[in-house]
């Protein structure tokens, strides 16, 4: 009665037992009640697979080695067998099956084997088979709730256990997620066809099984996958012909992508089998794209670039390194191009850099960090790296830097140049953010500029001497920063103690009349006048560089400003882009002669450069909120102040007769022309290279433009950052082409560059600069050495370049 009852158990009975088609102790349950000599055969039988296997086998001798994981119970080694097949090797983890196959072919088939064995982790060595025979293994390891783990290590096993030449035969119903997984895997250095196979006429049209081949190739040439088949000769569901078209026709797309050319993004195997050559040898400038992590394995996901550095790049310190960048700041110039990348080569001095990127759910955002501070990176690219900082997404706030480090060095370590020696450690780089201490002050979204962070910071270093200024060993600056180029801080103030700049000001307040509205703004002001700690922004300091250079270079029109300032007369002035209002405020109070107007686009920058820089305004000082580029178009329609109304909150807005952007129009006055013009824009799009200004500030008809609008002795002022060789000498050609003297300064290695355009057709010649900063010198008001010392030390450095 036993084998009677089990005769009596349906398959639908049986299938039942199969919750879960990864579970060795379901699939032994599954073939205890099955007999042994009862074979299930799953997608297809024999009659059916025959035509097309033996004809993919034909070619292949008789003693061809073949591979079936994942056997079961079928009855496919069997007939191979006996069609002549006799070198065949079949497992299964299940001992269950294992060894009812062995009993049931031990006489008939003695030289068939059977082993127990799981095959997502074989014990053969590589290159052992001439063909793997895959029936149902892979759809079954692609459950939904494991994802693509199990899958991942399968196909690894495969792809190492086939010989050169060999083929792997997977008969499959072809979902999308498993040729999701398929065909990246055998991309290059393998070719696929995919092959329909016959149902039997009495089935009912259902779910189609597929042949999927894969020939292992020595060379690493690029095929499109063909097919045997059109679409109206197989019979199956609209839905699933659908997907196994799309599936096909999307990995051919990318295949023509890259055989054309384009960057090819590698999995770690596809270089290991030498898509891009040998990786254990050095290759002067090569560069390749992978991906890291992507499938099991590896709790991130990581895109990465290997880039051999080029021999002018030595010597070097390091054979090998690893360079991490931030998902959010992947875009940046510097890590997206190729000319930046480069450059963070040769700064980082190893002869093989691996620069990764943050990619998938667990990534890091925000900016930066520091894993190890084992690499001193030259002071061109450690200033860029000032900003970086280590902050894990509060999404994942479970996983640490020696979690990411774990993970990541195995990655890795397999791209090392050279055999490495044995726990030899890989330096993962990155330049510490020089900051002690950080306090964010204030955060907030502007429609127009995106989130906006102010925060309070302490250097470990600081790099001019403000001991004059302040006693405290602990030197606080409050910086603006636009989350969009985290790499750049737009402002950079000194704090000091209240007392000390009580004088500078506090005028502008008492001035104000007493009216509700008024005195509503005044409180808010007053607020934030003591910033903390009793602290307050100092105006007589410039704690950027590149403002300390602007101001520098009005030595080139110093003896126009003597002239006007002697004769009472006010000099006119604009500044495109206010940011803290940092610079507008050292030139008011040190140049009173000045009439100065900023234009700013954003209305939130306004009132953060208030509300938390001190910054105000003033009859000498005033802020549109509108367009750059169509304020200095209109310049010349007049740039007199006019008055400007204030809204019931006691909020000043701008108007003018162009309710776009046009400048303010004098009231009864004639048209004006500008002074000194300053751009200091950054650009919402550094992918050019150029990460200040925007682009329309140094197209040639902008130029044009300010050229027409300075007036004769007029200096145009324009602060470039960039990386890019390329992008700073479209820009000087630019400028060039439009002024009649062009000078410029350095700054910080070669991130800034201060560019001073001259509209005079007098000769200005370098020998002159002495006594031309002398004059400035005495036209500035300085209150403190330390600033007019670092204004006179800046003009020196000053350079002619037409």
């Amino acid at each position: 009665m036993g084998k009677r009852d089990k005769q009596l158990v349906s398959e639908d009975d049986l299938l039942s037992t199969l919750t879960d088609f990864t579970s060795k102790e379901n699939w032994d349950k599954f073939f205890t009640i099955r007999r042994a000599d009862d074979s299930f055969e799953w997608y297809a039988e024999w009659p059916q697979l025959r035509h097309t296997l033996l004809s993919l086998l034909t070619n292949s001798s008789s003693s061809l080695q073949i591979l079936v994981p994942g056997c079961g119970n079928s009855r496919l080694s069997e007939h191979l067998y006996d069609a002549g097949f006799r070198d065949i090797t079949n497992i299964d983890f299940s001992k269950v099956v294992i060894s009812d196959m062995l009993r049931r072919n031990v006489r008939e088939r003695p030289d068939m084997r059977w082993r127990i064995m799981d095959m997502t982790s074989m014990q053969f060595t590589d290159d052992t088979f001439g063909a793997v025979l895959d029936k149902g293994g892979l759809d079954a390891l692609m459950e939904p709730e494991h994802g693509s783990e199990l899958g991942n290590r399968y196909l690894s096993e495969v792809k190492r256990v086939l010989k050169s030449g060999g083929k792997f035969v997977c008969l499959t119903l072809a979902e999308s997620h498993v040729l999701d997984l398929f065909f990246p895997k055998f991309r290059f250095g393998w070719k696929v066809a995919i092959h329909a196979i016959p149902q039997k006429p009495s089935n009912r049209p259902g779910l189609q099984t597929f042949m999927v081949v894969a020939e292992k190739e020595n060379s690493t040439v690029l095929h499109q996958i063909t097919l045997s088949f059109n679409q109206s000769s197989i019979n199956c569901s609209g839905d699933q012909a659908i997907c196994l078209y799309e599936a096909i026709d999307k990995e051919n797309q990318i295949r023509k992508e890259y055989a054309g050319g384009s960057d090819v993004l590698y999995s770690l195997e596809d270089l290991q089998l030498g898509a891009e050559g040998d990786l254990t040898t050095l290759n002067p400038g090569r560069r390749c794209q992978l991906t890291l992590g992507v499938q099991g394995g590896s709790r991130f996901c990581y895109k990465a670039l290997l880039l051999d550095a080029k021999q002018q790049m030595g010597p070097f310190s390091y054979n090998f390194g690893v360079f991490i960048v931030p998902k959010t700041r992947a875009h940046e110039w510097l890590f997206s191009s190729e000319e930046g990348q480069w450059m963070v080569v040769e700064s980082s001095k190893a002869a093989r850099l691996i620069m990764v990127v943050f990619w998938g759910a667990n990534s890091l955002v925000f900016c930066i960090s520091v894993l190890m501070n084992f690499l001193l990176l030259t002071a061109s690219i450690h200033d860029i790296m000032m900003q970086m900082k280590v902050v894990l997404d509060t999404s994942h706030t479970n996983a640490s830097m020696d979690d990411i480090q774990k993970d990541l060095s195995p990655l890795v370590k397999s791209l090392a140049p050279g055999k490495e020696e044995n726990g030899a450690q890989i330096p993962i780089m990155m330049a510490s953010d020089g900051i002690k201490q950080r306090k964010t002050v204030h955060q907030v979204t502007s429609s127009l500029t995106g989130p906006i962070v102010i925060e309070d910071v302490v250097y470990e270093n600081v790099d001019v001497d403000v001991s004059g200024l302040l006693p405290s060993k602990d030197v606080i600056f409050r910086r603006l920063i636009f989350q969009r180029s985290e790499s750049l801080v737009q402002s950079e103030a000194l704090l000091v103690k209240s007392e000390s700049s009580q004088k500078s000001t506090g005028g502008a307040d008492r001035k104000r009349s007493s009216s509700s509205a008024k005195a509503k703004r005044k409180g808010s002001r007053k607020r934030n006048e003591e910033l903390s700690d009793g602290l307050k922004v100092y105006h007589d300091y410039l704690a950027s560089s590149y403002h300390t250079g602007i101001v520098s270079g009005f030595m080139l029109v110093s003896s126009y400003l003597e002239t006007v300032a002697s004769a009472g007369k006010s000099v006119k002035a604009v500044v495109i882009g206010l940011g803290a209002g940092l610079l507008p405020m050292f030139l008011h109070g040190c140049m009173p002669f000045l009439r100065t107007e900023v234009v700013e686009l954003d209305a939130v920058i306004l009132d953060l450069a208030k509300d938390y820089f001190s910054f105000t305004e003033d009859a000498s000082l005033k802020v549109h909120i509108a367009d750059g580029i169509q304020f200095v178009r209109h310049a010349d329609e007049g740039l007199s102040i006019v008055p400007r109304k204030e809204n019931d909150s006691g909020d000043i807005k701008s108007f003018s007769s162009d309710e776009n952007c046009a400048p303010f129009l004098a009231s009864g006055g004639g048209s004006t022309k500008v002074d000194i013009l300053v751009i200091d824009v950054d650009s919402a799009d550094s992918s050019s290279g150029i990460t200040c200004p925007a682009a329309d500030f140094i197209e040639e008809s902008f130029l044009l433009t300010v050229k027409d609008v300075l007036s004769e002795e007029g200096l145009f002022v324009i602060n470039l950052v960039s990386r890019s060789s390329a992008a700073k000498d479209m820009v000087i050609s630019r400028m060039k082409a439009v002024f009649s003297h062009l000078f410029c300064l350095q700054l910080e290695e070669d991130v800034n560059l201060v560019l001073f355009g001259v509209c005079s057709e007098l000769s200005i010649k370098e020998g002159w600069f002495p006594e031309a900063a002398g004059r400035l010198e005495k036209l500035l008001n300085f209150k403190h050495p330390e600033v007019r010392k670092s204004i006179m030390d800046a003009s020196k450095k000053i350079r002619c370049l037409k």
